[in-house]
């Protein structure tokens, strides 16, 4: 029996439409968690100002960093939206080469965004047995999960970043009365404006690869 029962065995193209129909299904489920988050963040938003107004600014504080925890955590489901979209590119590719390959080939691309997929709680489960179906049907090797492992922080460093993002928080959602202003951009790098979600820490490698992952996105809207 094949992967998908006995037809796909010998059917590629039955595969790679499985895959990219559960692909598509997960990325909706990402979509409205992170509407869900931005509601939420909506109620504190609204908790953070009452506290402004009547000068509580350790319960301002607190809210701010639940704002800030809403708003890595919607930074971190785009990224894995932008991971699944570059796995549902590199399937659409496949379908494109088996009329001429006339066979599934393996794709290193796929299988580093994969390892980084089954890492993400929302999407885990559905990510680890699909890489097992690709494993079986040679698009990718089986994967290490040391690979990507997480680089640890500084503890003290985080806590002083917070401590700035905060600040932000405070003075953009209660109009200066609380926090400090935001640093002006610099030309080596613009500080994150008022209103803008803070940004996902990441390593130099993720980095690139989203910036690789942005790109492959556009070609897909263009196409």
């Amino acid at each position: 029996m094949g992967l998908f029962g006995k037809s796909s065995e010998h059917d590629p193209k039955e595969l790679v439409n499985q895959w990219t129909h559960k692909l598509r299904k997960e990325g909706y489920q990402l979509e409205r968690q992170i509407r869900a988050i931005q509601r939420e963040e909506l109620k504190v938003k609204r908790s953070l100002k009452d506290a402004a107004k009547k000068n509580d600014k350790e319960t301002c504080t607190i809210l701010a960093k639940e704002i800030l925890r809403s708003r890595k955590a919607i930074n971190k489901i785009y990224t894995s939206k932008a991971h699944i979209n570059s796995v549902m590119l590199q399937m659409k590719n496949q379908l494109a080469t088996l009329r001429i390959a006339g066979s599934l080939s393996q794709s290193t691309e796929v299988m580093h965004a994969m390892q980084r997929l089954i890492r993400v709680p929302e999407v885990a489960h559905t990510m680890q047995e699909m890489s097992k179906e690709m494993m079986k049907a040679g698009i990718i090797e089986e994967m290490l999960d040391e690979t990507f492992e997480d680089m640890e922080e500084d503890p003290e460093g985080m806590e002083e970043a917070a401590q700035t993002e905060v600040d932000k928080v405070l003075w953009e959602l209660t109009e200066g009365k609380l926090g400090e202003a935001p640093a002006p951009p610099t030309s080596e790098g613009a500080s994150a404006t008022i209103g803008e979600p803070a940004t996902v820490d990441l390593s130099d490698e993720e980095e690139k690869d989203v910036d690789e992952m942005a790109s492959r996105l556009a070609a897909l809207k263009s196409s």
